[in-house]
């Protein structure tokens, strides 16, 4: 995936955005329950203190403030009211406005337009969640820039400035390692083993443990690019040495894998689309990773004069997934059906942008063997890069507790559905291509 072009941060309002945030008719609010957080043999992060709310059970359980508030009602409808209490009044256009309220959001998001399928993404999934509330929920996606810049979603998600973000996990390492399973692992899962994961192995539940916990958001996968291209290179990458003292763009933990092997690697240094294609034509760039095809195309790099080698597979990106990030504040004040529209919303524009990356590059593809040089990593660099990305992940783990207990079940995982392609479609796959 491509790290998005540098952006300057607007000035930061001295109060959290508000005004795109606002609830016109709100459901009625109650504080929040007491905690009934209890040590769990598999949690990930335990309890500060007894008396805070515990996150954890708060997203699975997935209610918010008008869950809280139904249930409230309840009880004080069981347990009668005094003689002179008035009659609640309880009209259709109030049980109306208590499950649907108008609200408009205001996303921030980490790419700009011409990173067509991202943005295109961002927008499939505003009106998804726009066409299950009848109108009444809408999200505003903006481009890098425009609220804030194009690495600080996280932050303005986690500190309540923007009422949503669009990003990649991933660009956040530096703050915790852990990033890095939200998004994609060198030598880890392609798309669909992924989504498996993410949805039915417990990898997006132990990942909103630890959300929860290090920013206050939970997150939703909404989107994938298929495995990657390994990037463009102005010369033949054939041994270990020719990586000796490389300039190469790269983001991620797949950066410093290279820097293992002399790389010089600008693992967040972020260029804007402008400044990537001639940096390589001025030599401050040899090589440069960025997507597939048509994300490719869309730079310009079929306009590079000279020999353009584009390697495969990218084994650092096999299946890169950006995420939509919402502070639990904020979704503790949506209904539950409106809950529920974010969540499958958030499913199809997932399924959907995996399939037009798919379509995209298939098309793309025969525009880049017109002028550049298909090349696939040697073996024994492909083995090189594996066993040294296991070490970093070893290391990793050994001086951080929740990567270490994520990283067991994510290679517990990968083991297994590895196991299963290889038997039910590598053969397969090989046959097809003959």
């Amino acid at each position: 995936m491509r790290i998005p072009e540098k952006q300057v941060t607007p000035e930061k309002p001295s109060k959290p955005i508000n005004s795109s945030g606002r609830l016109m008719k709100p459901p009625n609010k109650t504080p929040a329950q007491p905690s009934r957080l209890k040590n769990r043999q598999n949690s990930i992060v335990e309890a500060k203190k007894p008396s805070e709310l515990n996150r954890r059970d708060f997203v699975k359980s997935g209610l918010g403030v008008a869950g809280f508030a139904a249930a409230s009602a309840m009880l004080a409808a069981s347990c009668g009211g005094g003689k002179n209490d008035p009659a609640p009044e309880d009209t259709e256009e109030t049980q109306t406005d208590a499950v649907t309220p108008e609200i408009e959001w205001e996303m921030a998001l980490s790419w700009r337009p011409e990173l067509e399928v991202l943005f295109a993404t961002a927008n499939f999934f505003a009106r998804k969640v726009s066409d299950i509330t009848g109108g009444r929920f809408k999200i505003n996606p903006r481009p890098a820039g425009e609220l804030v810049g194009a690495l600080d979603v996280l932050s303005a998600v986690s500190n309540r400035n923007v009422d949503a973000g669009y990003t990649a996990s991933y660009y956040y390492m530096d703050v915790n390692p852990t990033q890095i399973f939200g998004t994609s692992v060198p030598f880890g899962f392609t798309q669909r083993q992924q989504n498996a994961w993410l949805y039915h192995d417990q990898g997006l539940e132990m990942l909103n443990d630890y959300n929860s916990e290090e920013h206050g958001i939970i997150t939703f996968p909404v989107g994938g690019a298929g495995c990657q291209m390994g990037g463009w290179f102005t010369k033949e990458i054939k041994t270990l040495d020719d990586l000796q003292g490389l300039r190469m763009r790269m983001p991620g933990l797949g950066g410093r894998i290279l820097e293992k092997f002399g790389a010089e690697v600008e693992r967040f240094a972020v260029l804007s689309i402008e400044d990537i294609l001639p940096s390589m034509k001025d030599g401050t760039l040899d090589a440069a990773e960025l997507s597939g095809p048509s994300d490719d195309l869309a730079l310009g790099f079929d306009e590079y004069e000279g020999d353009l080698y584009y390697y495969y597979p990218g084994w650092w990106e096999p299946g890169a997934v950006s995420e939509v990030q919402i502070s639990l504040d904020r979704w503790a004040q949506l209904p539950p059906n409106y809950q529920a529209a974010i969540e499958t919303a958030a499913m199809a524009a997932n399924l959907n942008s995996v399939a037009d990356y798919d379509t995209r590059n298939s098309h793309k593809l025969e525009e880049v063997e017109e002028f550049a040089r298909i090349r696939e990593f040697p073996p024994q660099l492909l083995a090189a890069f594996k066993q040294e990305t296991e070490n970093e992940l070893d290391d990793i783990a050994a001086g951080n507790t929740t990567f270490s207990i994520i990283l067991d079940r994510w290679r517990s995982f990968r083991s297994k559905i590895v196991d299963w392609h290889q038997l039910a479609e590598l053969s397969y796959l090989s046959q097809q291509a003959t």
